[in-house]
This record gives structure tokens, sequence and C-alpha cells, in this order.
């Protein structure tokens, strides 16, 4: 290979990008962050042109630590759920309605009314923030947008359509497709009484291509680059790790626990998720919307820079004096918890310290991601692989071993997921690379 593989992972406050080279080792990353938009209590919204802003910054600073080295491809990961109402051309009609949204929980009630049979082929948890459920209020208060738009597309494809002027923007990929609330898990394709329930025309849903395919030429560094349609965050991750068998926890602005392997199988709006990954294949995933952003909560309100929470924790002690932690701050999807819970500490006493709140903030979010990995059943044995900027911590790894009870690998890639997403890249244009995987000696769990 002559030149290098990109990859974009499009997430929910930043966006990573890295440089992979021939032997699959980084040769160059950044990232650019961003603000999620509230205009309305429970609401989460970004405007498309943000994302691509934060791209062009993020890819200004990366170019010069290339050395003149060519790019082969570009791949892209994205957030899933989301949901970007685009015109012909590509261009969004409105800021895209993000995976934490909540507006559309009264729309969740024309999931749950669906025939059983059409609703157990669905095989996920029916909540609001997914695509579907978020076209139908869209179709219900902002018919106007609907009236105009010519898709209805995922966070990384409404960023690509950015990208890839001229083409034709209405596609998107198993993976993300998969996670709509619209697409019957059980035949792999749209489902029609879902498409119905949300009360859009069939041709707003996109076509699907697989996620290596070149979707068009972008201009990088002056020069043309093919751009693969791409994936979903976490598959793309699973992707990147190399993860075929056991568990792996993606630790980041929510968690997620992941079990590549799965079978679909139809299911009454179960406590897992069950989506396509970005080949053939299927994994179940446990999810959190509390894990990161929780810890900078807490910093927050504890008055220490978020860098510094997990050190100021690593000072107390296992327990924390007591002091218990639920992290479910926004409330969850089922499972562990659900869309009404919320977050706070308890056992407080005279002598709780604030190492003491931080290390029980440690904790909860450990003890959540453990109960997530239950609802996954038993997993192959061998070390959990911990991926996310979350674990970079030691204090985090062992408090994750300790509620898992198991060892903790940590594979250190600034965004596993970009990386993914630049191994996608390879194989759109024909070059077989794999990245380094390189991790420390599991942490194993106390006695």
């Amino acid at each position: 290979m002559s030149g290098v593989l990109l990859g974009a992972d499009l997430g929910t406050s930043g966006l990573k990008l890295v440089a992979l080279g021939e032997d699959g080792g980084t040769v160059a990353e950044t990232e650019a962050g961003y603000a999620v938009d509230s205009p309305r209590e429970g609401w989460a919204e970004c405007a498309v042109g943000t994302w691509r802003a934060a791209f062009d910054d993020a890819l200004a600073r990366l170019l010069p630590a290339l050395g003149g080295r060519p790019v082969a491809g570009l791949g892209l990961s994205g957030q899933m759920h989301g949901t970007v109402l685009v015109d012909d051309a590509g261009a969004a009609l409105a800021p895209a309605v993000l995976w934490p949204d909540r507006r559309a929980a009264a729309e969740v009630a024309r999931w749950r009314a669906l025939p059983a049979a059409d609703r157990a082929a669905l095989a996920n948890p029916l909540v609001p923030g997914m695509t579907g459920p978020v076209l139908a209020w869209l179709a219900a208060h902002r018919p106007d947008l609907v009236d105009r738009a010519a898709a209805a597309l995922l966070p990384k494809d409404a960023f690509r359509a950015t990208l890839l002027p001229g083409a034709d923007p209405r596609v998107t990929d198993r993976s993300d497709a998969s996670a709509t609330l619209l697409w019957d898990v059980v035949a792999d394709g749209w489902s029609g009484a879902a498409r119905a329930a949300a009360g859009v025309p069939a041709e707003l849903l996109p076509a699907v291509r697989p996620s290596a395919e070149v979707a068009g030429t972008a201009v990088v560094g002056g020069a043309e680059v093919p751009v693969v349609v791409g994936g979903g965050d976490t598959p793309l991750a699973l992707l990147a790790a190399g993860t075929t068998g056991g568990l792996q926890v993606n630790l980041g602005t929510g968690a997620q626990v992941l079990r590549p392997g799965w079978t679909p199988a139809p299911a009454d709006d179960p406590p897992v998720h069950g989506y396509a990954d970005a080949a053939d294949g299927w994994y179940a995933m446990a999810a959190l919307q509390n894990g990161g952003s929780a810890w900078t909560w807490v910093a927050g309100v504890l008055g220490v820079p978020s860098g510094e929470l997990l050190e100021l924790a690593a000072t107390s002690p296992p327990g924390a004096g007591g002091a218990v932690f639920r992290p479910f701050l926004t409330g969850e999807r089922g499972g562990v918890a659900g869309p009404d819970d919320r977050g706070g500490w308890s056992g407080l006493g005279a002598g709780t310290t604030r190492a003491d709140l931080a290390r029980a903030a440690v904790e909860g979010v450990m003890s959540a991601v453990a109960a997530a990995a239950g609802l996954l059943g038993e997993a192959p044995g061998g070390p959990v692989v911990l991926t996310g900027g979350g674990g970079r911590s030691r204090l985090v790894r062992q408090v994750l071993a300790d509620s898992l009870g198991r060892p903790v690998a940590y594979l250190p890639l600034r965004s596993a997921s970009a990386v993914g997403a630049a191994v996608l890249a390879g194989r759109g244009v024909g070059l077989a690379v794999e990245p380094r995987r390189v991790s420390g000696p599991p942490v194993p769990p106390r006695a």
C-alpha cells in the first residue's frame, strides 16, 4: 500500500479521525468536539453542518502528520439510531435527532400496538430514541419536513452526503438499518408493518448496501479519495478489536456490552438489542446511555476537572466508605433501568468525602455495565475486551474486573470505531489491513 487509510468516527460529542498505515499501525489521529443541542427538555439534536465542520477541522490538523503520504480510502463510523431528513441533494432539512432524544415516547405505543408477529420480528427493545419512533413524531408534528424529504438517513449517512456531492445520498448499510426499529431482523429487510407504524412512505427509507462498498469519491488533501458506505460505531468497534467470541465493552459517553455471534430470532420487546455487524453476521448488545457522561456530570457537581475525577476516585478505598451511586441520570432503555429511573448518591454519612463520591461514581457505572453483561447470558471464558476512552484508567479496569468477576484486557485504541472504519475503507479499495491490537496483561479481579 502506497498510502494510508482514514477512518472517521462520528460520535455523540465529537468526531475522531485516525490514519492507519499498511502495517496496521496508527500513523496519526486527532479529534474535534462539539455539543449536543437540547432546545427543549428531553430533546437531543445536532446540525449536520457541525459534523462536517468538525471533520474539516480534524482533517486539517491530521494531514500534516501524514508526511505527504496519499490517502487510499476513507471509511465512516457513526453514532446509531439517529434521524436526519434530507432532500434529493442530500442536504439536511433540519438538525439531526439523536439517540438520547425522548420526544417520541408517546409514539412508541404504535409499535406496541403492532401484531405480535410483526413486533417480535423487530427483535429489539421498543425505545423512543430509535429512528422509527422519531420518524413517527416528525410525521405527526413536522409533516412539512417529511413531505419535502427525499430520505430519512442515519447520522453517518447524512455526514457522508456532505462529502459526496452529486452521489445518491439515499444509502445506508445493514448495521445501521437494523438499529432503527424499522428493520425486520428475522427476514433481514425493512419491515412494512413498522414503516406503516411510522406513517411515512416506503421511498423515504434508504437503499441498503454493503458497509465496505465504495459510495463515491471525496476531495481529501487535494486528491480524489474513495469513500465507503460505512457502518455503526459498535459493530466497527468489534471489527477493530477482532472480537469474535466472548464479550467486548465499549466505554465512552454511553457504554455498550457486545457479544458477537448472535443468531436472529423473534423476540417481543426484549431487554437486549440484536443488530447486524459490518459484514454478514450479527451481534447482541446491552446498552447504557449513562457511561462516561455520568462521570462528566459528577466532575461538574464536585468541582473537579473531568480529567482529574478518576485520580480523585483512586484515593478512596473500594466500597467508597458506604457511598453508592446510581448513574441513570437520563434514564435507560430498559433491562438494567427504565426511562423514568434517575441517578444520585445514597449511603452518605458525615465522613463521606469528595473522593468517596467520585469512587462511588466509578463503581456505580461499572456495576451497571456488569448488570448489562448479565442480560446477555453466560459468555465464553477469557478476558473481557475493553475499548474506549473511559478504559484508559487502571482504576476503571480494576473496578470492571471486580464487577464482572473476570479479567479485563484494555485495547488502547483512541477510537476503536474510527479504526474499524479505516479497516472498512481498506476492504473497499482492495487493501487487507489489520490494525495492531496491542494491550497490556489483563487485569484480574481481586479475590
